[in-house]
């Protein structure tokens, strides 16, 4: 090859190099793991252990630079607990990829749970109750943290008059942040009204004050939480709520007929 055919293949080849950087990179999603080496005994004993953590990593939009949420794998190979952010050049140094470990381990766990959840789904909607919490008892063995099977279960005992089972449910799913995030916005607004519905008012005022720590301005929020306050008779709190939903919609209509009802009833 002479110098000018040489000159000539580098120049397509930095081309090329140049066209693949252009192209989006395909987002991250998959199981990942971080290593920490811990030193383990003393003097000559002393010796090095690798501890290894997997994790559950999906790149999502940040604000200004791209960020990748991680989740711990529970003991069932399954993500569970609070998912941490990561800016993407810090993942990129620190996190290696587990395809093998996702396709033999993890995917199949997700799978089972899922399918186990939605078929629970389907006999709680049909009416079968003891079989929907049977099926919603076996997801939260995968994962106790798990958002809709937690709605679901609580949802079965209330739509079956177990109160005080449905307030063990209601105990921990107000403390789960990931509950009242939009993705599960028809299950939490489905389990605050069966709250009030099945007369745990005081339940309905917690899950709605703990709604609105982590969703502000939201004027459904504050309706729904007038309508618990109204119900357990407390008449300022259920109009201070109200006001303030109107005040972010003027335009929601149930909201101006029920500010009407009041006013009628003096």
């Amino acid at each position: 090859m002479n110098l000018e055919e040489n000159k000539v293949r580098q120049d397509e080849e930095i081309s090329a190099v140049g066209t693949l950087k252009d192209i989006e990179r395909e987002k991250i999603s998959g199981v990942f793991s971080t290593q920490n080496v811990n030193k383990v005994g003393t003097g000559t004993t002393m010796r090095k252990a690798i501890q290894k953590a997997y994790w559950f990593a999906e790149q999502v939009d940040g604000e200004g630079a791209s960020v990748v949420q991680v989740q711990p794998l529970n003991d069932n190979n399954v993500p569970s607990g609070p998912k941490e952010t990561v800016v993407l050049e810090e993942f990129l140094e620190n996190f290696a990829p587990e395809l093998e470990y996702y396709q033999e381990k993890v995917f199949p766990q997700i799978k089972e749970m899922n399918e186990t959840i939605t078929r629970a789904e389907r006999q709680r909607e049909q009416g079968a109750y003891y079989s929907a919490q049977f099926d919603f008892e076996a997801a939260l063995d995968f994962d106790e943290s798990n958002v809709r099977a937690n709605f679901g279960l609580g949802l079965t005992y209330m739509e079956r008059g177990e109160s005080s089972k449905a307030d063990d449910i209601f105990q921990r799913v107000v403390k789960l942040d990931a509950a009242f995030a939009p993705e599960h916005k028809h299950l939490f607004n489905e389990f605050g009204m069966n709250l009030r519905k099945s007369g745990l008012l005081d339940q309905a005022v917690d899950y709605y004050t703990r709604a609105l720590e982590i969703t502000v301005n939201d004027e459904n929020l504050y309706y729904n939480i007038a309508r618990a306050y109204f119900e357990r008779g407390d008449k300022q709190a259920c109009l201070d709520n109200l006001n303030k939903s109107l005040e972010l919609n003027p335009g929601l209509e149930e909201a101006v007929q029920f500010l009407n009802y009041l006013k009628k009833q003096g």
